[in-house]
């Protein structure tokens, strides 16, 4: 009996080591099936899908030149062709989240879906100061809060 990558046979748990179980496909050959690929879903133990003397369908995936003949159990289950595909929301980047210099906006991309209050230009000097002074003061806070929990650098809290 010759063994082909691609092959679907049937064989029988001749062995589980924590990495994955051996398989006794007969006529003297014996092939792995690693962990990764003994189901879809994660197994944390193996003994909790196989045990020694289990019948099972495997997939041979392929054969190495020195014999190693590596299975799987999950790729010889056929699944039902699925016919009908969930489509997925796609996500909409706003262009105006990054700066032109391809760097990240300086309020770090918080409050990118807030809108902000559009105030009515004012063209005295006073008015424009005073929005700048405040603009800056809120960049400045919000800067020392992130900042303040970090370790080394400046700003740290000081008690």
């Amino acid at each position: 009996m010759s063994i082909e990558v691609g092959e679907k046979v049937s064989g029988k748990v001749s062995g589980i080591t924590n990495f994955g179980a051996f398989i006794d496909l007969g006529d003297r050959k014996t092939g792995l099936v690693h962990i990764s690929e003994v189901s879809d879903g994660f197994i944390k133990d193996i003994h909790d899908a196989l045990t020694v003397g289990d019948e099972v369908t495997v997939k041979v995936l392929s054969i190495g030149d020195d014999g190693k003949i590596s299975l799987s159990i999950r790729k010889a289950v056929d699944k039902p062709q699925v016919t009908e595909t969930k489509s997925r929301p796609q996500k909409t980047f706003n262009k105006d989240t990054r700066a032109s210099n391809g760097s990240r906006p300086s309020n770090g991309g918080k409050n990118r879906y807030q809108t902000k209050k559009v105030e009515p230009q004012k063209d005295d000097f006073d008015s424009l100061l005073s929005g700048f002074l405040k603009d800056s003061e809120d960049r400045l806070v919000s800067l020392k809060r992130s900042t303040e929990g970090k370790r080394g650098g400046r700003g740290g809290r000081r008690n």
